[in-house]
């Protein structure tokens, strides 16, 4: 049998991201009793030919203010971690981006081969500047973490996906979706698992796949 088509895999795996994460609210969830759960796919979905028409190219601004293409720049053949925050959140967002920092601090030299991008909900406030000043702040000012921003109708085009239809920056999920985008592998992780189970489903990541 052959492989599945990369976009029918992925185009699922945000399918059923949107069904089950949108509209979580902004609230921390109960102790995780599992870390991580594997998409499924069912049958191919139409119209959708690559992971880049998929995915798409939208130009979005990092912490910096550089030009950022959604695909070609932060996801093509890396390892990723998802996340999507904003920078006037008093609770969850910035107890998780202190969670990934310590993931990272786990990671030690695997960290570099590893891209995390944090997606914000709010990009009428949220500019690069503003993001640059929330990585200092919460020590997360790092050459492979990208915060990214845009116009709304940008990031509404980016957010949705990746399973994020966002009414208002408070609704977004805080669930962590975790990919090799090369080898068509994704996961989502609960923010309130051990940063070690996060750091270790990560490393297996990186680790080539058999037959390939």
């Amino acid at each position: 049998m052959r492989t599945l088509d990369w976009i029918t895999l992925t185009v699922c795996f945000w399918i059923f991201s949107a069904m089950a994460l949108a509209h979580e609210g902004h609230e921390q969830p109960a102790p995780a009793t599992t870390t991580t759960t594997t998409s499924a796919a069912p049958a191919p979905a139409k119209g959708t030919h690559d992971a880049k028409t998929w995915f798409t190219d939208t130009p979005l601004l990092d912490q910096h203010g550089d030009v950022q293409r959604f695909y070609s720049d932060a996801l093509h053949n890396r390892v990723v971690l998802l996340n999507v925050i904003f920078t006037s959140c008093n609770d969850a967002c910035p107890l998780i981006t202190r969670k990934l920092k310590e993931v990272r601090e786990l990671l030690g030299d695997k960290a570099d081969g590893i891209t995390f991008i944090s997606l914000t909900s709010d990009p009428l406030r949220d500019t690069p500047a503003v993001l640059k000043a929330y990585t200092l702040k919460q020590g997360a000012d790092d050459p492979h973490w990208l915060f990214l921003t845009g116009d709304k109708a940008q990031m509404d085009l980016v957010l949705g996906r990746i399973g994020q239809i966002v009414p208002t920056p408070e609704q977004h999920s805080t669930q962590l979706i975790v990919g090799d985008v090369a080898n068509k592998r994704w996961s989502k992780i609960r923010p309130d698992a051990p940063a070690a189970a996060i750091a270790q489903r990560l490393q297996l990541l990186t680790m080539p796949v058999a037959g390939r």
